[in-house]
């Protein structure tokens, strides 16, 4: 059985007792227990001679700066992070200082020189490719000019994708798609970190393929940003600022958020400039005739130039087939909705699309789509994909935006095998 003891009313603060210190603070204070003794106080026998004290440092050191400190609960607070992006460039800084770990001082010592050497041999084959080039067309070797000309683009990813900056700079959004080094890291990010498998993921158990389309083998990394979800407290909704955020693929999404179209991203790994087509249909549209379910067009823009250096649509989005804002309908289940950037079957070539209608917007068919336009998720592009349930914010959609009746849906009511009985009186 514990006893307790209950201490003085004015008892000596217990210093072996732990706070809410940090972990560097407990382990200082553990060095200082286990630390001998202090030396005894120092006099004239003792003193440090003059010669001694002339080589110390001018500098204070680390402990005497924290000594001069004020005491009490005083905390820094540290800065808020300066956003990175192009605009405001940042550059690479040493995580420690020269000197302070000599084994991170050497593995960065090897890592420049090995950039060195393969920047020599990246400017040798150079030398070489143009040499071959200068030769007449009858004379070249092609197959040993293009074996080089490989070499050259192996050589421009090895010689700096383990250089700390480089590695930074794609870690954290600014890097230079337009280099080939930067393009090889975003990829492999993209494909080896996650984005592409969660993507894939969604796609594939919410049926989307085969249900539009029968193969999607993305090759551009596409996302969207819609409006943060509207606060819960109705005072909040007119007085908060929302604001843009990331949207997960396969997610819920409520029908005001999406109101509006959303700001597209791309990263696209090639920098020649080739055309796609955006689309955004709705797979979940009831049909009663049909007792099944139909597609909608929300929107579509053909022709959008897209390359390594033009990270997102440059061309307006609404030119074509104006976005409509999703509205799933009352009494369906949830809604998805699919947003493609697809490759145009001439990377050059604008295609002649004319616009859909609000009457032929219903029952869009893709499958026919794709083969007369000739577009095959198969040869690369971009997805995405949410879902949505209804909620009030639909039945503005359709009286403000599409200006007509609200439908509602839901399930046959079953048939009463005791209505008739039912209608006869009970007692005679």
């Amino acid at each position: 059985m514990l006893a307790l003891r209950r201490l003085p009313r004015y008892a000596p603060r217990l210093t072996h007792i732990r706070g809410n210190a940090t972990l560097e603070a407990a382990s200082a204070s553990q060095a200082q227990a286990s630390a001998p003794p202090p030396p005894p106080p120092v006099t004239a026998k003792t003193a440090t001679p003059p010669a001694a004290k002339e080589a110390a440092p001018e500098e204070p050191t680390e402990d005497a700066t924290e000594s001069e400190q004020p005491k009490g609960k005083q905390r820094e607070w540290r800065k808020r992070r300066p956003p990175i992006s192009l605009e405001r460039p940042r550059e690479w800084n040493r995580p420690i200082a020269k000197g302070v770990e000599p084994a991170y001082d050497y593995a960065l010592r090897y890592i420049l020189r090995d950039a060195q050497f393969l920047r020599k041999e990246l400017e040798e084959l150079r030398e070489r490719v143009k040499a071959e080039e200068a030769n007449p067309e009858g004379e070249r070797d092609v197959a040993a000019l293009e074996e080089l000309r490989e070499k050259v683009r192996i050589l421009e990813i090895q010689s700096a994708a383990n250089l700390p900056e480089v590695r930074w700079k794609a870690r954290n959004g600014i890097a230079d798609l337009s280099q080939p080094v930067y393009r090889h890291l975003v990829e492999q990010k993209w494909r080896a970190e996650g984005d592409l498998d969660l993507l894939m993921e969604r796609i594939y158990q919410m049926n989307v393929v085969p249900d539009m389309l029968p193969e999607l083998k993305p090759s551009l990394d596409l996302r969207i940003r819609y409006l943060e979800p509207p606060p819960k407290n109705n005072y909040l909704r007119t007085r908060v600022k929302r604001k843009l955020k990331p949207v997960e693929p396969g997610i819920f999404l409520v029908p005001e958020q999406t109101r509006r179209p959303p700001e597209i991203y791309t990263s696209v790994f090639h920098t020649d400039t080739r055309l796609y087509t955006l689309l955004m249909v709705d797979l979940d549209v009831p049909h009663p005739e049909s007792q099944s379910f139909t597609t909608y067009l929300h929107w579509m823009q053909p022709n959008v130039p897209l390359s390594a250096s033009t990270p997102s649509p440059t061309v307006p989005l609404q030119a074509h087939t104006p976005y409509v804002p999703p509205h799933p309908q009352r009494g369906s289940p949830y809604h998805r909705y699919v947003l493609l950037v697809l490759p145009q079957a001439s990377a050059t070539d604008p295609v002649d699309i004319p616009a859909f209608e609000e009457s032929d917007r219903l029952g869009f068919d893709f499958r026919a789509f794709a083969v007369q336009y000739g577009f095959d998720g198969a040869r690369g592009g971009g997805a995405h994909m949410w879902r949505e349930v209804w909620d009030d914010t639909v039945s503005h959609v359709y009286k403000f935006t599409l200006k007509k009746e609200e439908p509602r849906f839901g399930k046959m009511p079953k048939p009463d095998p005791y209505a008739e009985l039912k209608s006869k009186k009970k007692y005679l």
